[in-house]
């Protein structure tokens, strides 16, 4: 929903001494036109919504062609600044500024009432830069005649108008008063250059010398509503183009495995904290280097915004050129932290990462930890944790794997906490046959029922051994257990969940599998 702006106060110009006072008939000289009683509430442009008839108590206006009507107000406000209009049911008398240079006063606009008996205000401007003062936000629709000319006294310099174009002050009112219903005046045998008028911007338009109270009245309200209409189906049709862009773009972010000609299985599971977003201020990537080594790394900007979500989509796509560039380790953490001090909005801005390079024949691998958990890796044996005994009871065929997280021990701190930081690298062995898990702290940081207890890594452990009992495995797996932590949590998880499986098996065919 747009913020409403705050409205101007309209400062009539006899109250600001710029003009003097129209007297009412019959009324005393110098009192203002059509001035509301005090405490009276007004009535606004809803109250047309039923139209202005001649059984209203409107009466019947001027006759065409005499002199206009003394009861029309002239009001001039002095701000010159254009804010957004009114809404037709604000409860404000309605009000419509004319536009139109005719010193014969051949065109009279009759006295409108609206059908509460209130009248509607008419300002009058003689050109462009008259009808700039005039537009303020009170203002509801616009009356141009099409006969104005295109220069006319008092224009200001520069105008951007085209004077051979028939239409140029119609357009240049359109730019004037984009928010405006605008209701354009012709002649009654140009009704060709009026129906033109509609397709330039016009919400309709209306013949000078047939101008009565009811058909003025019903014509106003019309463009208010379809202007209102207009409006709100544009905004809308933006808001879904901008939604749909920006899913483009998030979708577009999330990382591709390359991993062409490796025998490793991949599967990811990504859920961001942020609601209806679709990327979050984790992250992660997996890449296969030339020489055969498969390098895996997942990440966690602290918090979980659209400014953290950006930042570390530029911490992964930087992860993936130094590590295509032959960094590793050490080296590669110090320049990400770097990246990390230029790119992020203030010093408190901080990245946990868990990087992971697997040797070509994938029997061992590199683990560098920098403020992150340690990962959790999958080996046939037997099973352990507390459903160890009943599991394997109930399958005497196969034996359940055996799952423990890997050494952390040699945790640096996270990147951008120290500047002359270092992150050790830990050699690990993984044997012939593994599953390596790695995963962010939104997936641990869920409560356990009612308690107020975390699920933290042992729970996440014995998490993962009850669903390995069950026999899954790779996406069903990942999938199993992010449902089940939000079970647990009684609810969705409020942090950014990230999660990726390597899995090494020859029993299988490789195969890359994509993302969630």
């Amino acid at each position: 929903m747009p913020v409403p702006v705050p409205r101007q106060r309209v400062i009539p110009a006899v109250e600001s001494g710029q003009a003097p006072a129209v007297p009412e008939p019959g009324g005393p000289p110098g009192q203002p036109p059509h001035s509301s009683t005090p405490g009276q509430p007004p009535h606004g442009p809803a109250a047309c919504e039923s139209g202005v008839d001649s059984g209203s108590g409107s009466g019947p206006g001027p006759v065409p062609g005499h002199p206009r009507g003394r009861g029309a107000e002239k009001v001039a406000d002095m701000s010159t600044e254009v804010r957004t209009v009114a809404p037709a049911d604000s409860g404000t008398n309605l009000t419509v500024l004319l536009i139109e240079d005719d010193p014969s006063g051949s065109l009279s606009v009759p006295e409108l009432l609206d059908p509460a008996g209130k009248p509607i205000k008419v300002r009058t401007a003689r050109n462009l830069t008259e009808a700039g003062r005039l537009l303020t936000d009170d203002v509801h629709c616009i009356l141009l005649d099409l006969a104005l000319p295109a220069r006319t006294q008092g224009a200001p310099a520069g105008d951007p108008v085209v004077v051979d174009d028939e239409l140029a002050v119609l357009k240049h009112v359109l730019l004037l008063a984009p928010r405006h219903a605008v209701l354009a005046l012709t002649a009654s045998g140009d009704a060709e250059r009026g129906a033109e008028a509609v397709r330039v911007g016009a919400q309709d338009y209306l013949f000078r010398d047939e101008l009565d109270a009811r058909l003025l009245s019903r014509a106003i309200r019309y463009a208010v509503e379809r202007k209102r209409s207009d409006t709100a189906e544009r905004r809308l049709t933006e808001s879904r183009l901008r939604a749909q862009e920006n899913a483009r773009l998030e979708r577009g972010l999330l990382p591709t495995p390359l991993l062409e000609g490796s025998p490793l299985r991949f599967a990811a599971r990504y859920r961001p904290g942020r609601s209806r977003a679709l990327l979050g201020g984790d992250f992660y990537d997996t890449v296969r280097t030339p020489d055969g080594t498969v390098h895996a790394m997942i990440g966690d900007v602290c918090g979980h915004g659209p400014d953290e979500a950006a930042l570390g989509v530029e911490l992964r796509i930087a992860w993936r050129a130094l590590t295509f560039a032959g960094l590793c380790g050490d080296e590669l953490l110090s320049t990400l932290q770097q990246v990390l001090e230029h790119e992020r909005e203030s010093d408190e801005i901080f990245a946990t990462l868990c990087t992971v390079d697997i040797a070509p024949d994938g029997r061992s691998a590199g683990l560098c930890l920098a403020g992150h958990p340690a990962p959790l890796v999958v080996r046939p044996g037997p099973a352990q944790g507390p459903d160890a005994a009943p599991v394997a009871a109930a399958t005497t065929a196969r034996t359940a794997p055996a799952a423990e997280l890997l050494p952390y021990d040699n945790n640096g701190p996270a990147l951008g906490l120290l500047p002359d930081a270092r992150w050790p690298r830990t050699q690990i062995t993984l044997g012939d046959a593994w599953s390596l898990m790695l995963y962010t702290d939104g997936l641990i940081e869920g409560h356990v029922g009612d308690s107020g207890e975390r699920l933290g890594q042992d729970g996440m452990v014995d998490l993962i051994r009850r669903l390995l009992a069950q026999g899954l495995h790779g996406e069903d797996l990942l999938r199993a257990a992010v449902n089940e932590a939000r079970h647990l949590n009684g609810g969705e998880l409020t942090d950014d969940v990230a999660v990726l499986l390597l899995d090494r098996d020859r029993d299988r065919e490789p195969a890359v599998a994509g993302n969630d």
